[in-house]
């Protein structure tokens, strides 16, 4: 059934942070997918995020966080409740006698990455081919080049989802590969500070960084629509290398395909539905167990309410 609600008109919680009603979430998904949300909105400070989540909880609403909207499906029947699109929260912040870097958690990842290579700070190059914000980095523990959120990160700070503010050291989350405690926890991240290394030779950091994003692009379909790594990698062999040995590079379900440069990407060739993904998901695990006798775990969160496969 598709979501549809009673009041046509929005909420004004600030001037500059309305709540919308029936907004189109595929403009904010990586994947260009998705139904509607219920209620959406996109503060622009925390204290607006704060409003906002008070503002949910007094109307019992279930409330959902994106940022870039990358490493998410959301169902095509779109989402109940408030969603809260945090990808104006940018603000970056360097404690030079530190060491430390505090980023906002809408401030895209390579952004970041970029504006400590300018520095000559090393410690996030692995993260400039990935294409999320810092909170959601935190709450899946990104990870690439053998690095991940996880190695650098010293802090968090963030929101009940009564709006309260609440802070957390890195040790608290129990991170391991892209999980943390926050992916069941009822709370929001709204920043993050990293321990980096500064003193290094500026273009060094950047040739570095440029030669990681360079790998990335030439191994990983960034020219069409995708959520980045569908699957888990299950350890010694990496899920692309499975599915390809499966022969399902450029298998395809509506306008869903297994990409043909990586198959542990699965893109949007134009049109495609949620489901199509979705079915594709589950093929390809089918065909991946049958040849191997393995599951493989999706690493993409799946959002909202779908139809049976």
């Amino acid at each position: 059934m598709v979501l549809s609600i009673d009041t046509p008109t929005p909420v004004v919680i600030s001037l500059d942070c309305p709540i919308q009603p029936q907004v189109s979430l595929a403009r904010y998904t990586s994947y260009r997918v998705g139904g509607r949300a219920e209620w959406f909105t996109q503060p622009r400070q925390v204290d607006q995020m704060a409003d906002c989540l008070a503002w949910a909880t007094s109307e019992a609403l279930p409330i959902t966080l994106l940022g870039a909207g990358s490493n998410l499906l959301i169902s095509d029947r779109g989402l109940l409740g408030l969603v809260i699109c945090s990808r104006h929260l940018r603000q970056v912040t360097f404690e030079t006698g530190l060491g430390r870097l505090t980023a906002a958690s809408g401030e895209p990842l390579p952004n970041l990455a970029w504006k400590a290579a300018r520095r000559g700070w090393r410690g996030l190059e692995w993260a400039v081919g990935i294409p999320g914000t810092v909170g959601g980095a935190v709450f899946m523990n990104a990870g690439a080049h053998g690095a991940c959120t996880a190695d650098s990160l010293v802090t968090i700070e963030g929101l009940t989802l009564g709006g309260k503010p609440v802070q957390w050291a890195a040790a608290d989350l129990n991170f391991s590969y892209r999980t943390s405690y926050l992916q069941n926890s009822p709370h929001l991240i709204t920043q993050a500070t990293f321990q980096l290394e500064p003193g290094h030779d500026p273009a060094a950091v950047m040739a570095d960084t440029q030669a990681a994003l360079c790998q990335r692009r030439t191994t990983q379909p960034y020219h069409l629509p995708s959520c980045g790594s569908v699957f888990r990698n299950p350890i010694p062999h990496t899920a692309g290398w499975l599915i390809e040995q499966s022969g399902l590079k450029g298998y395809q379900i509506g306008q869903a395909q297994v990409s043909t440069l990586h198959a542990n990407f699965i893109v949007n060739c134009g049109g495609a539905k949620a489901m199509d993904v979705l079915r594709l998901i589950h093929h390809v695990q089918d065909k991946v167990s049958d040849h191997w006798d393995f599951c493989l775990h999706p690493e993409v969160r799946m959002l909202g309410e779908f139809a049976p496969c």
